[in-house]
């Protein structure tokens, strides 16, 4: 008997030619699954795919762009025409056009926003209809989607306002799709993940040099493989009872995120007046926790 998880099972991995991408693919190669790789550029797809095959797994390229609502479709139809059925759903495709809020650029807002959080949607979405459709035909699946977050998304950024607000609502779009989606046999959780990337690196300065790699021969804590084996178990049947989570991942360690859920209160059982409002805020605040530092603030 087998002791990979995902034997036999069939997963999508979007942007999936470089970084986090490449390393979740390769990743759910190892495991046992047959894995269709994604993304926007032919000449990384098609490699990745070949390194799989060359490593004695299954894989296929498949170019385009995922915020495409036709290429979305076509997506899902690969997985089932070339391996039969879909499994898992990775959603990790995108890129970052870094400003300032004030100097952000229309376009440079519409690309972030809808290369991440449309992407995420359309991809979800028609697996979500396969999936719903094999459950109303009596063959319930184990499926799973693990969309992409970032720390950025849940504390902020300077500097990424664009970024952040997507990565934001993709930890939303993850609960909401647990919710909605449990009853066919789907699961959606989320990862935000540190990693070396190209995004990363991209950055420059201080983020640039944290990210390098080290030349002493110790554990690289930033290497995009080490995020990999949670969303590989994430997209396992093993992970049934997990759904509408998100998972902070950094090196060797793992936490749970946990998103707006309600503190603390003050309720005068009638209509607050304006003038004393003041303590009454001050005296919730000063019980509530601290919210996290926005990275890159002063």
């Amino acid at each position: 008997m087998s002791s990979k998880l995902n034997e036999g099972r069939v997963a999508i991995v979007t942007g999936a030619g470089q970084g986090l991408g490449r390393a979740h693919a390769h990743a759910f190669a190892a495991d046992g699954a047959a894995v269709v790789v994604n993304d926007y550029d032919a000449d990384s797809a098609n490699t990745v795919a070949q390194e799989i095959r060359d490593a004695g797994g299954q894989a296929v390229a498949s170019v385009g762009d995922v915020a495409d609502w036709a290429y979305g479709e076509s997506l899902v139809a690969t997985a089932i025409s070339e391996f039969g059925r879909l499994d898992t759903l990775v959603n990790n495709a995108g890129f970052v056009r870094d400003r300032m809020l004030v100097s952000l650029s229309e376009d440079e807002w519409d690309s972030v926003v809808r290369v991440h959080l449309k992407g995420h949607f359309v991809t979800l979405r028609h697996a979500a209809a396969y999936w719903r459709a094999e459950s109303k035909a009596g063959r319930t699946p184990a499926a799973r989607i693990i969309n992409t977050s970032s720390g950025a998304g849940l504390y902020g950024s300077v500097g990424q306002g664009n970024y952040s607000a997507a990565k934001a609502a993709i930890a939303e779009l993850t609960i909401q799709a647990a919710a909605e989606l449990g009853g066919y046999g789907i699961t959606a959780n989320a990862i935000a993940p540190s990693a070396r990337t190209q995004m990363t690196v991209g950055a420059g300065g201080a983020m640039a040099e944290q990210m390098a790699a080290p030349t002493d021969g110790s554990f690289d804590a930033m290497n995009p493989a080490n995020v990999s084996p949670l969303v590989v178990w994430l997209g396992s049947a093993q992970s049934a009872s997990v759904t509408g989570r998100v998972f902070e991942v950094e090196g060797g360690k793992i936490s749970v995120s946990d998103g707006w859920q309600r503190s603390v209160e003050a309720d005068k059982g009638a209509r607050w007046d304006v003038a004393e409002l003041g303590p009454v805020v001050e005296e919730l605040l000063a019980k509530a926790p601290v919210p996290m530092p926005v990275y890159g603030a002063r």
